[in-house]
């Protein structure tokens, strides 16, 4: 038996990436991906990175708040032993109940370091297979011609789903989606994403409208603590509901699938705290008969890669919508994650096999830990 390893730093880079465009959902508007990666160092040469893209809308963390809480989760960790996920866990849990964004980059870290200490891909680690699967690519909320435009250059790249944020009223989101549909024919499908932008009344009226329009499902259509509502909606229409904003960890994913709320959790590694937490989501998700998609900010193909194999791990997990990294004006990552159009492939290697670029990280405010 090898020597046992122990974490002997912790470095913090602050990461800020430029959006092709403003993004904008019912609740926010983005501008930009202020992201901060996690390099847990340890004394047998091992790393691992983790990644933490902040959304103040639905986490209620910022970038300030991720650099003041990791500086703090890192020194928790120094000469602890990086393999024991559970206890590394549960001291990072107890110490920040919330802000599970940065948790969930120590946590994705955590994982590399598993891997790579175990010379397994990370979806192996997590016991599951390498699969090939497909994510769907996002329009932002804008002018429903915009939008439709939008819809067909998707098409025409070669995506084989379509994901719409609407959230605003009903006259306005039914002319954007029948453009799209329109547009873009009825082969492809459609799913809307309304980011608790309606109220109850709104959302029946709004839904029964799209009825005919082919819609594969709807995320999140009320207030993320309107769980009755959410439960009054899915028994009023024939379009499948998803939970996302509702759903951080196992406890809300228990609550959900007992109350009826829903057809499908949306499991996002910045809501939920990492792998560890997604793996009981989806546990829950399994023992109710619920299917799952792991979704994502606005991360990298780093953070995107963890979440792809935590996707290729779990067949109950059958949508992926991991297309963030589409939306930035650059990728500094190396390795990690392929994307042929919307078609994501893993690799083989140790972790979860991405890396930042050096001349990346020597461009970003650096922390160090000791």
């Amino acid at each position: 038996m090898g020597k046992k390893l122990k974490i002997e730093s912790v470095d913090i880079y602050k990461a800020d990436i430029e959006l092709k465009e403003p993004f904008r959902i019912a609740i926010m508007e983005i501008g930009s991906a202020m992201s901060l990666f996690i390099r847990i160092n340890t004394d047998g040469g091992i790393y691992g990175f983790g990644e933490a893209n902040p959304t103040w809308g639905i986490t209620g963390e910022t970038q300030g708040i991720n650099l003041a809480g990791a500086r703090d989760l890192a020194k928790l960790l120094i000469a602890k032993d990086p393999l024991d996920i559970e206890e590394r866990k549960h001291e990072l849990g107890r110490f920040l109940v919330r802000n599970s964004t940065i948790r969930s980059a120590f946590d994705i870290a955590l994982y590399d370091i598993l891997g790579k200490a175990a010379g397994l891909p990370l979806y192996a680690v997590l016991g599951g297979g390498r699969r090939s699967f497909w994510t769907d690519n996002t329009i932002g909320i804008a002018d429903a011609d915009c939008m439709a435009d939008k819809a067909v250059d998707f098409k025409k790249q070669g995506f084989k789903a379509i994901k719409v944020k609407l959230g605003t009223t009903k006259e306005q989101d039914v002319e954007r989606i029948t453009k799209i549909r329109k547009a873009i024919g009825d082969d492809l499908p459609i799913r809307i994403d309304a980011n608790q932008g309606w109220d109850y009344r709104t959302a029946v009226s709004t839904l029964r409208a799209l009825e005919p329009l082919g819609i594969e499902y709807c995320e999140q259509p009320v207030a993320h603590w309107d769980y009755e509502n959410m439960r009054r909606i899915r028994q009023n229409t024939s379009i499948a509901i998803m939970a996302d904003e509702s759903l951080f960890d196992h406890r809300d994913a228990y609550k959900l699938a007992a109350m009826g709320c829903c057809d499908f959790f949306n499991i996002k590694l910045a809501k939920a705290g990492g792998i560890h937490n997604g793996l009981k989501i989806n546990a829950v998700a399994e023992a109710a008969g619920i299917k799952c998609m792991v979704g994502c900010m606005l991360e990298t193909r780093l953070g995107l890669s963890a979440a792809a194999h935590l996707v290729s791990a779990r067949p109950n997990i059958c949508y992926a919508d991991l297309d963030g990294y589409i939306s930035l004006k650059e990728d500094p990552i190396l390795g990690g994650a392929r994307y042929d159009v919307g078609e994501i492939t893993l690799p083989d290697t140790p972790g979860h096999g991405a890396d930042v670029e050096p001349d990346f990280l020597a461009r970003c405010e650096r922390i160090a830990i000791e």
